[in-house]
């Protein structure tokens, strides 16, 4: 799935029921392409924004060629910038004069131990959009490691955040690492990590944080001994900051998701989500990214051909699998509140391009990355607690059990 990052607005909630706003096109949920999509529709252009490095690239010299390039129309927005630093950094660059080529300016270089993430969206000559993201890390200095965290240095983000280190290599010695990462709060809880596997660690409290937290995180990774002859770069202090608790509740046999603002429930919002054969993860599940057009591709999830749909409004990233609360607008607006149809994700209505005006374009105004949306009564499994920020399906022992460090 590809991309084009917009960062979430905090709005002020109204009590709403969307069931009698029914305007404009409609759609399924954008992970899945239902019986009532024709291929005679108008598509968005063809995958044709080519990016260098690819998507996921490592070990990237200060040297290597960065580039975004399209075979004809214009870029209308490139965005690069390195996304694990104290803040987000944006990296200078220019589009050509004919809109096909982005590169950086001339004395613009990436910064070393670094990620970096690339957010495109292009146009064709019928004013369709197509839309592209990737990440690429740059090299670290042999016999080093480094930890890309989330979430980023400044920000503001919903209740269920949770602070998640990705380490660039394999971690044997966990508990000095972990000893040498101290997430602390005001006011303050008890907070603890949790290991996934040898290169992932994960700090979260035992509840929900409360509204206007403010958590602090203290990296003292420098020559810190991971492995055999592996120490740490790392020395830095971020800071994040709690806004007001937004939990949604989607109950996949009802069809409904109920939006509750500090406890309160502000939205009844009609839904579909997975068909029997394709089911939505029931559990909780946090907000990591927001994006205001992405492609999504059934090839990049395990079903092939089924869908290719390049200008999907309003998404929202809930798993690392490809699981997404999103807009649409190719279906029947009698889809919404009665029928699940997806393969997966779940789906608000929407037109096409988006809109402030639908249900999904009103969701996405209102949502912060970290914020949580729980399914209920869906026929599958329990979303795995590693897949995306899913630790809060954990119970507070099993957590525990999960650090290296005893406490």
């Amino acid at each position: 799935m590809t991309h084009v990052l917009k960062r979430a607005r905090t709005g002020v909630a109204a009590v709403l029921t969307w069931a009698g706003l029914m305007a404009g096109l409609a759609g399924l949920t954008g992970c899945t392409v239902g019986e009532t999509f024709t291929e005679s529709k108008s598509r968005a252009p063809g995958d044709t924004i080519r990016i260098s490095p690819g998507d996921g690239a490592r070990n990237i010299k200060r040297g290597d060629r960065i580039e975004v390039r399209i075979p004809d129309g214009r870029l209308e927005r490139v965005d690069v910038a390195r996304v694990d630093g104290a803040q987000r950094t944006k990296l200078p660059g220019r589009t050509s004069d004919d809109g096909l080529v982005w590169s950086p300016e001339a004395e613009a270089r990436v910064e070393l131990a670094a990620k970096y993430s690339v957010d495109v969206v292009a146009v064709d000559g019928e004013g369709r959009r197509s839309a592209r993201h990737s990440t690429f890390t740059t090299a670290v200095p042999k016999h080093r490691f480094i930890g890309y965290f989330q979430p980023e240095n400044r920000s503001t983000v919903g209740t269920g955040m949770i602070v998640s280190f990705d380490f660039n290599r394999r971690i044997e010695n966990r508990a000095a690492v972990q000893r040498a990462v101290r997430v602390t709060s005001d006011p303050p809880v008890e907070v603890v990590g949790h290991w996934f596997g040898d290169r992932r660690l994960d700090f979260r409290p035992r509840e929900y944080w409360k509204p206007g937290t403010r958590v602090t995180i203290e990296l003292r990774l420098r020559d810190v001994q991971a492995a055999p002859g592996v120490f740490g770069i790392q020395e830095k202090t971020v800071a994040f900051t709690v806004g007001r608790s937004q939990v949604s509740l989607v109950d996949a046999e009802k069809h409904t998701m109920e939006v509750r603002r500090d406890g309160a429930l502000v939205s009844t919002v009609p839904i579909t989500a997975g068909a029997p054969k394709t089911t939505t993860y029931n559990g909780k599940m946090v907000v990591t990214e927001l994006y205001d057009v992405t492609r999504m591709n059934g090839a990049t999830v395990g079903f092939g051909g089924e869908y290719d749909i390049k200008d999907v409004p309003h998404a929202l990233r809930l798993t690392t699998s490809g699981t997404f609360l999103h807009g649409n607008y190719w279906a029947s607006p009698d889809t919404f509140g009665s029928t699940n149809v997806s393969h997966g994700c779940v789906g608000l209505r929407d037109v096409k391009g988006g809109s402030s005006d639908t249900p999904a374009g009103w969701f996405f105004d209102r949502t912060l990355v970290g914020d949580v949306v729980e399914v209920v009564n869906s026929r599958d499994k329990t979303v795995a607690p590693d897949n995306g920020l899913g630790g809060w399906n954990l119970d507070w022992p099993k957590w525990k059990a999960g650090s290296a460090v005893a406490g």
